[in-house]
C-alpha cells in the first residue's frame, strides 16, 4: 500500500511530501478525478499481480487505498 500511496502522490496528485494514509479520501475529496482512475487501476494491478475488470470497478471502490486493495481482492482475478 505504501508504494500505491507514493505512485498516486508523486505521479498523480504531484505534490511531493504529501503523506497519504491509508484511508485518505481521494476521490469524494477532490483529491483525485475518474480520469486518474484508469492510471490507479493499471498500477493497483501491477502491484497486486491480480486482473481487475475495469466494469467491476466504480469510484467509490477506489475512494482510499485500503479500499482500492480491499477491490482487487474482491473483483481481481490472479494473473497467470
Amino acid at each position: 500500500q505504501h508504494k500505491m500511496a507514493e505512485y498516486i502522490v508523486k505521479q498523480i496528485i504531484r505534490r511531493p511530501g504529501m503523506i497519504l494514509e491509508e484511508n485518505t479520501k481521494l476521490v469524494s475529496s477532490g483529491l483525485i478525478d475518474s480520469l486518474a482512475l484508469v492510471d490507479i487501476l493499471f498500477k493497483l494491478e501491477k502491484l497486486t499481480a491480480r486482473k481487475i475488470p475495469a466494469g467491476k470497478v466504480q469510484p467509490k471502490d477506489m475512494d482510499t487505498i485500503a479500499l482500492m486493495f480491499e477491490t482487487a481482492e474482491r473483483v481481481g482475478k490472479p494473473l497467470a
